[in-house]
């Protein structure tokens, strides 16, 4: 049975993956406040991906009984790690230059937290997984973390800097899932998903 598949998130780049692999899905933001007392990056991301999506399978499922057997959502979230530090969105300058500083010159990790919620058999099943890649950066001057920070790219990206756009300038390798930095590990994705006959 093909299951109807929702997105629980507004970012147009998981979007753009789900969408590149085939998938049809629709578009659902999760309104569940991203709040947790997890200190560790996997545990960070998987506990938000698991809030998120289970909030909006239960709103989904609630406004139409006759879903609960064909929905599976997806829910996602990513953060990027320095040292130990957790970066999030920087939500202004000053605090996107300070985490571009961090990051130049170094390696960090991203990590991308999954959560998939369905139905089988009449109970609600879930499962949380997580990838991370480590970012290699090159150094960079004061003046070009200026430039990229002006450029308005980092302010809705963890770690303050999207790798699929200028700040691939920046970017000396990866070691991991590509895409998992982008924002959603979907090669991984697609195999739990086929795992569990959702497709």
């Amino acid at each position: 049975m093909k299951h109807k598949m929702i997105l629980a998130s507004a970012s147009p780049r998981r979007q753009e993956l789900l969408t590149q692999i085939g998938l049809e899905f629709e578009v659902c933001p999760s309104s569940w406040e991203e709040v947790t007392d997890k200190k560790l990056p996997w545990e960070v991301v998987q506990e938000l991906s698991f809030h998120k999506a289970v909030e909006v399978y239960n709103r989904a499922v609630s406004e139409d009984k006759a879903l609960k057997e064909e929905t599976v959502v997806i829910g996602a979230d990513t953060i990027v790690a320095c040292r130990g530090e957790i970066l999030g969105k920087p939500g202004d300058k000053e605090r996107a230059a300070k985490m571009l500083g961090m990051l130049q010159g170094d390696v960090h990790q991203v990590y991308t937290g999954v959560t998939l919620v369905w139905q089988e058999q009449g109970k609600t099943e879930t499962f949380c997984f997580y990838e991370c890649t480590d970012v290699r950066v090159y150094p960079m001057t004061e003046e070009e973390i200026v430039c990229y920070v002006d450029s308005g790219e980092p302010m809705d990206k963890a770690g303050a800097y999207g790798i699929q756009g200028g700040f691939a300038a920046f970017i000396r390798g990866i070691d991991g899932d590509y895409n998992n930095v982008v924002g959603l590990p979907v090669g991984r994705v697609y195999q739990e998903l086929k795992k569990r006959t959702l497709l």
